[in-house]
């Protein structure tokens, strides 16, 4: 009897271990639909905005260079970057904006570590991001889960790591 107590307990363990719940306690979490989603979002913007210079990187990120700055020497994605930014969501409203932040590229989301390299020194970018390479599912502050960001961001001077 032992026996059946101890594999029932030890069955039960393994059906919560796979749960696709995380430790939150959110929803499961479909990358690849709320990707669709997302990107779907992006590209009306980008239709309704005009913006017909509009990149997509292999990596997932959406991306306009406004200009290239000094690419002779660009950002890692360790680098210790200055820059000027404005956040917001599709409907333009500003999220958050600093003209002076310091950081590691390596410490914010991944959409910002994947997209600032991609400009140089005194580069402007404005980078769409799907939810997957910002807050995800979580949502951040006054960001909402699942939600596009759009930045612009200003690279004024940065030290590679």
């Amino acid at each position: 009897m032992k026996k059946v107590f101890l594999f029932g307990g030890l069955f039960l363990l393994m059906l919560a271990a796979c749960s696709k719940k995380d430790d939150n306690n959110t929803p499961p979490y479909d990358k690849a639909a709320q990707y669709t989603i997302d990107s779907t979002k992006i590209m009306a913007y980008a239709a309704a905005n005009n913006i017909t210079d509009l990149k997509h990187d292999s990596a997932g990120i959406f991306y306009q260079i406004v200009n290239r700055g000094d690419t002779r020497d660009t950002a890692n994605a360790a680098a210790y970057v200055n820059v000027a930014y404005i956040g917001t969501f599709l409907d333009k409203k500003v999220f958050d904006s600093s003209y002076n932040a310091n950081f590691g590229l390596n410490r914010v989301i991944e959409g910002w570590t994947i997209g600032i390299p991609k400009i140089g020194r005194g580069g402007e970018i404005n980078l769409l991001l799907p939810s997957y390479f910002a807050y995800r599912q979580y949502g951040q502050g006054s960001v909402p889960p699942n939600t596009v960001l759009i930045f612009n961001v200003k690279l004024k001077s940065f030290t590679n790591r």
